[in-house]
Order: structure tokens, then sequence, then C-alpha cells
């Protein structure tokens, strides 16, 4: 009975909620739901206002609060936890999808949902120490979501700087589809900016996006390399089949199933 009673209060509920987070299982799930949600804002990104895409919103704005709720729960710190950039935005993300009038017709603070993405590079950070195919394509994941997030956001603030001054720009779809032309250097030179703010826009695209495409590229051509971090020096990318820490000549623990 004293065991249920503990189990029952809120230091046996904490405890509960943390070894819940800690799971692997539970952290996996955590990873799947994010991708689900960010695809879904993605796409919704592209319809119209409507009452089904609300109520939609507002399934989605209620499950990333319960799970926001849980890790605020846990937090040893709360006033911190509210503090950090990655929870103001989830909160902003929450309230965005919670209260309609907040996002209205303005495509910037829907995509800004996409932000949401980042969360993934911490679980993925996470899972490199248990999942030997997390570790060996960690640097790929990372450089995808950036990829993404950078593609989206970017295109929304083309979206929100020329719409209704650049006649070329009547869609979202018409930024996203100059962001990826601008990105991959392709440059058709159908749809271009306008004026001062948006020439510089596209040199920043162009520059930043052209170095977070690079390393995308980079990331799946060159040979795979498994991030398990030396405890001696701190080396964190050694070769798949590795022995020892090619830096200081530790012996490294990767975890592996033999040839």
């Amino acid at each position: 009975m004293l065991q249920q009673m503990s189990d029952s209060s809120p230091a046996g509920l904490r405890a509960t909620v943390e070894d819940l987070y800690e799971s692997e299982r539970f952290r996996m799930v955590l990873l799947a739901f994010d991708a689900v949600t960010v695809a879904a804002f993605l796409v919704l990104t592209f319809l119209p206002q409507s009452p089904w895409l609300v109520a939609a919103d507002a399934v989605l704005g209620t499950l990333i609060l319960v799970e926001f709720a849980g890790r605020a729960f846990i937090a040893p710190r709360r006033a911190a936890f509210f503090l950090r950039w990655s929870s103001i935005l989830d909160m902003v993300v929450i309230a965005t999808l919670l209260i309609p009038p907040l996002t209205g017709s303005f495509a910037f603070l829907r995509v800004l949902r996409a932000i949401r993405l980042f969360r993934v590079l911490r679980v993925v950070r996470d899972l490199r120490r248990r999942h030997r195919w997390i570790a060996e394509r960690g640097e790929l994941i990372s450089s995808a979501v950036n990829v993404v997030v950078f593609v989206f956001i970017t295109s929304a603030v083309v979206y929100e700087m020329q719409v209704g001054r650049n006649p070329e720009i009547r869609h979202f779809s018409d930024a996203l589809y100059f962001t990826v032309t601008t990105l991959t250097t392709t440059g058709f030179g159908d749809i271009t900016l306008v004026g001062q703010t948006g020439r510089l826009l596209s040199v920043v695209i162009m520059i930043v996006g052209i170095s977070l495409f690079v390393k995308l590229a980079q990331s799946i051509v060159r040979p795979s390399k498994v991030h398990v971090e030396c405890q001696a020096c701190g080396l964190s990318r050694h070769d798949p089949d590795a022995v020892h820490c090619k830096h200081c000549g530790s012996i490294v623990h990767i975890d592996t199933e033999g040839a």
C-alpha cells in the first residue's frame, strides 16, 4: 500500500515520466512524431485556411502541448527550461496551432512551425550512442534537416517580402520554387526578386544555401563515419571498424555485429 501511495505521489509520477523520456523506444516514437508533424506542417502550408484545417491544427497543437508539458514537468530547473530557445519556439508553434487568428494568411508563421524539425537533431544526437545505424548516418540526417528547414523558412521570408510587390510571386509555391532554383544554382531566371532587399536576400540564399547544400552532398558521397566520442581526447568521428582512436590511440568502444 505504501508503495502504491509512493508511486501515485507527485515524486513518483515525476520519476515515471522521467523513465518514459529516457526510454529508447519512447525516444524513437518522439522522433517519428516530430517528423510526422513537420511533414504535416509543410503540406498544410500550401492549403487555404478552412474549418477542417483549423481542426487539424488544433489536434496537432494539443498533442504537441501534451508532449511539451511532459518535458516541462520533469525539467530540473523549470524557469530555465521555459527560457530555452527550443522551448520558446515550441510555445510559438503551439500558439499558432491553437489560436488560428495568429496565423491567418501569414505563410511565415505557418512555415515557422518547420523549425520544430531542429528537435530531431537533438534526438539524433542522443540516439547516436545507442544505435549504430543512426551513428553512421547522423551527419547525413543533420545536414538534410538543416537544408529542409533553411529552404522552407527562407521561402516564407521571400513570400512575405515579395507578395503584393512582385507579380511573379503570387503563392508560397512560387517562393519555394525561387528558393530551390537559387539554392541549387540552377537559376532559370523566370522568377527574380525585386527591390534592393530582394537582391540582398538573393545573395544570402546563394551564399548560405549553397554552403548547406554542399555539406549535404559531402555527407552523401564521402566515406561513412561512426559518431562515437573518444573518452580520452573527444574525437567524435571514427571508421566503422575502428578499435583505437586515430588521434590519441585510446580504445574506442563501437558497437558492431562483426564482419
